[in-house]
């Protein structure tokens, strides 16, 4: 068996030459007219029609190259999109068109089925990024809550049964790399740069394609739930409560109680249903950012660290931990979470179910209203979750009873933690 040549030239992609490629479908992000805006083809099987990096699916796409490989999928398959198309209007809204105001998802992502009909029966594989159903919810607590009266079913939006009746959304990133590269602070080629580099390069058309404009990354998604008439979203007259939640996969599925994530998302549905059943409307917007972004692997790590520590577990060290095993205290970065509110149409929150003032200031900083922030009750913060709860506090998150005291901030050594 012959050794291969280590001189041997490698593209880095299936163009010839960096923009050598001719864009057959350009992208016009932001047009008003989704037809001038041009869709999304992520497509893998046709070359030719690709107008973005990427694939469809994300990181899922991962899992339809296993399925190809295994022979259970044909790789030219299409999805029939017949009766898939959303449960509910959204859209279009301004915010759809105003400069900057969404750049990680496409707001047309929903309805490719109707808009780009003609394409896709003329061959075009265009896909939905964005999918809206109907479906229910149940959650013990909702249950516990019903038995201790602070919430009474009403037949529509929280049943006898505990069930919850709302309107759930699912959307992939699509992102616009110039509007990520502004808001982020950097050029968009120190973007493109650093996405390829430490990805081990597996998006070449990153560095070698710039007239490709639109990235699909592989990262997980957002999904919304909305308790409520979906369309008042955007009537200025609507009261809307909102929780806008990261994933924690320990607390918010098994329980875990070392952290008030679990109580935190089950506060928050809790104070959406209350605003239904007042004539408003809520939104839980659940993003998927394990172990603030870092993964569940590096998460447990801190456990270690944190619990092994001389001393014990302690607020003090409670940020400092993460950021010796991960490099940063945080990796969530707010900046690209209020893209799912203006998709919805939202200029105004009533209720903030937040104690972030990274949440708080990357919202209010995009021109969406904040009226009250919703600290988590106290009798919610399970024992082991003191810990985390107090070190929050001694670093600047939102309190009822204000910013802490000089003492309080001494015990995080003077670190700049407000943001998270």
């Amino acid at each position: 068996m012959s050794t291969p040549n280590r001189s041997t030239h490698i593209r880095l992609t299936s163009h010839p030459e960096p923009n050598a490629g001719t864009i057959k479908h350009p992208i016009k992000w932001g047009a008003k007219d989704p037809r001038e805006r041009g869709p999304i083809i992520g497509t893998v099987t046709n070359p030719g029609d690709r107008n973005v990096i990427g694939a469809h699916g994300g990181s899922y796409s991962l899992y339809r190259a296993l399925a190809i490989s295994a022979r259970a999928l044909n790789p030219l398959t299409r999805p029939d999109l017949h009766n898939t198309h959303p449960t509910a209007d959204i859209g279009p809204h301004p915010q759809w068109f105003e400069p900057g105001k969404i750049v990680s998802l496409d707001p047309w992502g929903h309805l490719v089925g109707q808009v780009y009909a003609d394409e896709i029966a003329g061959g075009l594989d265009i896909r939905p990024s964005i999918a809206v159903t109907k479906a229910r919810l149940n959650m013990p607590e909702i249950l516990a809550a019903m038995s201790g009266k602070r919430l009474k079913a009403d037949g529509g939006f929280l049943h006898e049964s505990g069930d919850i009746s709302v309107t759930k959304i699912a959307v992939d990133p699509v992102w616009y790399l110039p509007g990520i590269a502004e808001r982020f602070g950097c050029t968009e080629g120190q973007l493109r740069r650093t996405l390829f580099e430490q990805t081990g390069g597996m998006f070449p058309e990153l560095v070698t394609r710039p007239d490709m404009s639109v990235f699909l990354p592989p990262i997980g998604n957002t999904t919304v739930y909305v308790i409520g008439d979906v369309a008042r979203l955007s009537d200025p007259r609507t009261r809307i409560a909102c929780r806008v939640h990261d994933e924690c996969n320990g607390s918010d599925v098994f329980g875990s109680d070392i952290c008030t994530c679990r109580p935190y998302l089950v506060h928050g549905i809790e104070e959406c249903v209350k605003e239904a059943q007042a004539g408003g409307v809520g939104v839980i917007a659940y993003n998927r950012k394990e172990g603030r972004a870092l993964g569940e692997v590096t998460k447990f790590l801190v456990y270690n660290a944190r619990k092994r520590q001389e001393g014990g577990d302690s607020a003090a060290t409670y940020f400092e931990r993460t950021e010796c095993v991960a490099g940063v205290q945080d990796a969530r970065f707010q900046q690209l979470m209020p893209d799912v509110l203006h998709w919805l149409g939202i200029r105004r929150i009533d209720r903030l179910m937040s104690m972030s003032n990274m949440k708080y200031e990357a919202i209010t900083g995009s021109s969406i209203e904040v009226v009250e922030r919703v600290p988590i009750p106290a009798e919610l913060v399970p024992p082991d979750a003191q810990v985390e709860i107090e070190a929050k506090k001694a670093a600047g998150y939102y309190t009822p009873d204000g910013a802490p005291d000089a003492a309080e901030l001494d015990k995080v050594k003077g670190r700049d933690l407000e943001r998270f």
